[in-house]
């Protein structure tokens, strides 16, 4: 069966459908070789179209244990080749899939050109014509402004602990976010993207965390207001999209990169220690200005901030996963040290 990719750039490029559909998004990659079970259920690839540059995608089969979240998130999947289990996954989760195509000119692409926009159908009775009109409908991640309520949950969980309290605001978390906080020992409250700094208050938290996600950061408001009531009160941390929230909440700004950080071998060297740690990534917007924070952390390939901290405020932020599930652990101690600031704060009291 048949299946085209429609790039915004006007080229149509031809595969075959491993699993039926039509569907669009914003066409990005992953150096990862591995992990491929944890990427297609990572909320932060919503709304896009994930192409893998290693060119085998399932040859260790598929283990619902190693999912970040209850699903497939991106619009549709592409390799160079998925494995029949990957490809009836995706199948089963009406998640469209296309293979056989050369993945190297698809990455060359996204590199020179950025990420961008495209449309896709696959199946017996896929034609160019409908891969166009898809691509039609498609629309910039910055455009997505409901984007939260895709991912978030809608009621708030919690993980019990003897630990610390932890709000974690859910703007797409991955599980093991969660995993690895309750590993510690924390009682972690996943909350609603949206939800107001009177209902983190009612939590009586030790720390305020805001998750990664997918998307614009600018479109997280909610999640901004939560820090700017906390900050200086009660210790706030994040992850990715949650670095990008904090900061702006803080005075910074932040960009759309041309591509972005997407896989488990990116380099980052901390500043104070000029130690380089080897990180997992998946962002496609970066802190462009700090603003009342500082940065310690930079990526060593485009000197892109990975990690703010305000001491005096307790704020400790990564652009990176620490969680690393897949991938390296070299930076796991992060968890020790968000959980290390509550033992010097007390809840802030807020309102709606």
């Amino acid at each position: 069966m048949s299946a085209y990719i429609a790039l915004a750039d006007g080229r149509v490029v031809e595969g075959r459908s491993r699993a039926p559909g039509t569907s669009r998004g914003e066409l990005v990659f992953t150096t990862a070789y591995t992990g491929y079970e944890e990427s297609l259920t990572d909320p932060s690839y919503t709304e896009q179209v994930l192409t893998f540059s290693y060119p085998l995608i399932g040859n260790y089969g598929v283990r619902e244990e190693r999912f970040e979240s209850d699903g497939v998130t991106p619009r549709v999947a592409v390799a160079r080749e998925f494995t029949d289990d990957v490809a009836d996954w995706l199948a089963s989760e009406g998640v469209p899939a296309v293979d056989a195509v050369d993945t190297r000119e698809l990455v060359t692409a996204v590199r020179e050109q950025g990420a961008m926009r495209c449309g896709v159908a696959a199946g017996p009775d896929a034609t160019p014509e409908q891969a166009r009109e898809q691509l039609d409908q498609c629309v910039g991640m910055s455009d997505h402004v409901d984007i939260g309520a895709q991912v978030s949950v809608d009621e708030t969980q919690v993980y019990e602990g003897t630990g610390p309290r932890v709000a974690l605001l859910d703007c797409g978390a991955k599980q093991s976010i969660v995993d690895s906080l309750t590993a510690r020992g924390a009682e972690v409250h996943v909350m609603p993207y949206d939800s107001t700094p009177g209902e983190v208050a009612a939590r009586e938290p030790d720390v305020v965390f805001v998750s990664n996600g997918p998307g614009d950061p600018a479109n997280f408001e909610a999640a901004g207001e939560v820090v700017d009531e906390f900050a200086g009160e009660t210790p706030i941390a994040g992850i990715c999209l949650g670095q990008q929230v904090v900061a702006r909440s803080l005075g910074g700004e932040t960009e759309k990169m041309e591509f972005g950080h997407r896989g488990l071998n990116q380099p980052v060297r901390d500043l104070e220690t000029d130690r380089v740690i080897m990180t997992t990534q998946n962002h496609g917007y970066s802190v462009a200005d700090p603003g009342e924070l500082a940065v310690t952390q930079v990526n060593v390939n485009d000197g892109t901030a990975e990690g703010l901290e305000g001491v005096d405020i307790d704020v400790l932020t990564r652009q990176y996963h620490p969680e690393a599930n897949p991938g390296p652990h070299d930076s796991l101690d992060f968890f020790d040290d968000v959980l290390d600031m509550a033992d010097c704060r007390t809840p802030a009291v807020a309102s709606d």
